[in-house]
């Protein structure tokens, strides 16, 4: 997860941090640099220091003083602004960094997507009142779209949860390929867009069947997946209610776990519990899956029978919203290959104390825009923006003084772009079988000029350097391959490194007056008479209209 940035990947950099510096100036921000080394004190005036886990990297110094690799940096720039910002007069503030970020991350995976040590673009915002703040919450949303476009890359803005940051509004910014991470749910009919743990599943529009089935016992023998059950039945999944069994912990001061309590949650056989709407519940925002013992314990079952009918201890039970409106299904009975059919709330159960949204969304699902049904694509997310409200500042007693002349903690937002995560997902979102296809903004070079026999014939050569020098002159980041390579290697070479643009010129051409411009992305190369080459790469690349 610790990788060398060589001179072509780093040329793409380069560019990318480039255009972010160019449109958070013009957005208002104020760019500075905080260590990578930061003292544990801020971090333990948060609790973040204890709170973290194996991802924050904490070392000590000679002395033996905790400090940490920042993986971020809200303490840091809270305790700039409490010392630099005293008065509402100095707001609003805008402050970022281009910095080396490093998190412990278990398994780092897919390159640069995940890695350990990386380079971020974070940005904090700081403000008097709520209403500044979410307006400087959609100035910087506003800068990303900008900085997303001038990139080149197709992406979605989609609404997210805000995860161990904290905060209320919250966006991310998803560059869609088929490999990425993440599935972003949108509507085709509408502009509504969410990642998978932000998206809502609607309750079911029509009311609960009335029950047609008596309760009965089957033993279908070593069966404990729901699709294998319903198999074996003969029956839909959609009829099946599986059983997840979680636990929260209540502690004392010193940290130790003095009761248990777990809960049963309920969710259709096709679907998949939601972990980030289930923490989001009263009283489950630490929970955790119940272990294997603490199951059996309780329900005296192993697991893969389980269900809310007969308890052999009774328990908190969570249902998902399908399933409160669900008759006649089927479930686990609590003992080793028995299920029930003809499952019926009120008649064979009590209704569920709880009936909430804790699933994933699927394909084909209402929207909740109310305009459509939802579809699912896979990106990779590449930017974040949240509003933090006083998450921090209240904390770390980060105060101005307002316009009544007393103390008030800022409101903050938190905005950041992965700069080394995103040549990587440029890179899956344009490549074909010869290799890259970068966009013109973001290429290590826009465009090559490739010399077929230029060691050979001083014509060649002094043609391919006239228009090298035109072009250089123009502002175009240009490179000249003066190898004296084959042409089908050089080719090659330049098609795996992904150049947008590629100008040839040989002897053959030449004699006809001509050279030729082939696009990185085009099936074949365009003929172009060598006079007027210049100009038409100048509007090719967008330097003239």
């Amino acid at each position: 997860g610790i990788y060398n940035y060589m001179p072509l990947g780093l040329r793409v950099i380069r560019k990318v941090e480039a255009i972010i510096r160019e449109e958070m100036n013009k957005a208002g921000a104020i760019e500075l640099t905080m260590p990578v080394v930061q003292p544990a004190e801020l971090w333990q005036e948060t609790g973040r220091f204890e709170k973290m886990g194996p991802e924050l990297l904490r070392i000590q110094d000679r002395h033996g003083r905790d400090f940490i690799i920042q993986p971020t940096s809200e303490e840091v720039v809270t305790d700039i602004a409490r010392q630099e910002f005293k008065s509402y007069k100095q707001l609003p503030k805008n402050l970022y960094q281009i910095q080396t970020k490093f998190r412990d991350e278990r398994r780092p995976r897919f390159g640069l997507m995940r890695g350990r040590e990386f380079i971020m673009k974070d940005a904090y915002s700081f403000d008097k009142d709520a209403d500044s703040a979410k307006a400087s919450y959609q100035n910087m949303a506003g800068a990303y779209r900008k900085i997303f476009d001038r990139f080149g890359l197709r992406y979605r803005a989609v609404a997210a949860d805000s995860g161990a940051i904290g905060g209320d509004l919250s966006e991310e910014f998803q560059v869609i390929a088929a490999t990425g991470e993440d599935a972003i749910i949108y509507c085709p009919d509408s502009d509504y867009a969410a990642n998978i743990e932000k998206a809502e599943a609607l309750a079911p529009t029509h009311s609960r069947p009335a029950a047609t089935a008596a309760l009965q016992k089957v033993s279908p023998p070593g069966k404990t997946a729901c699709a294998d059950v319903a198999e074996l039945l003969g029956i839909a999944l959609q009829r099946m209610v599986k059983s997840v069994v979680i636990a929260t912990d209540s502690r004392n001061d010193k940290g130790e776990v003095i009761k248990t309590q777990l809960h049963l949650l309920l969710l259709r056989g096709d679907h998949e519990v939601n972990e980030v709407k289930v923490g989001k519940l009263a009283g489950l925002a630490d929970f955790r899956l119940a272990s294997g013992a603490e199951i059996e314990a309780h329900f005296n079952c192993k697991p893969g029978y389980l269900g809310p009918v007969a308890l052999n201890q009774p328990l908190p039970v969570i249902a998902d919203r399908e399933v409160a409106l669900m008759a006649d299904f089927v479930c686990g009975a609590n003992e080793v290959d028995a299920h029930l059919t003809g499952v019926n709330w009120g008649r064979d159960l009590p209704e569920a104390q709880v009936v909430a949204d804790i699933r994933n969304v699927v394909e084909g699902d209402l929207s909740p825009c109310g305009k459509g049904k939802l579809a699912i694509e896979r990106g990779i997310e590449i930017g974040h923006v949240f509003y933090l409200g006083q998450k921090y500042s209240a904390t770390m007693k980060a105060t101005f003084l307002d316009t009544d002349g007393k103390p008030k903690p800022f409101e903050m937002g938190c905005y950041g772009i992965g700069v080394t995560r995103l040549p990587a997902a440029a890179i899956e979102q344009n490549h074909d079988a010869k290799g890259i296809i970068w966009p013109d903004a973001i290429a290590p070079f826009t465009a090559v000029i490739c010399p077929v026999g230029a060691d050979r014939s001083p014509a060649v050569k002094d043609a391919a350097d006239a228009l090298y020098a035109q072009l250089l002159g123009a502002g175009v980041d240009v490179i000249l391959d003066d190898r004296g390579e084959r042409p089908g290697a050089m080719f090659a070479d330049w098609e795996l490194i992904g150049v947008p643009h590629r100008i040839t010129i040989g002897d053959k051409s030449l004699k006809d007056g001509r050279g030729e411009s082939h696009p990185r992305r085009a099936e074949a190369a365009e003929r172009v008479a060598l006079a007027t080459i210049f100009p038409f790469m100048e509007q090719k690349l967008g330097l003239k209209s």
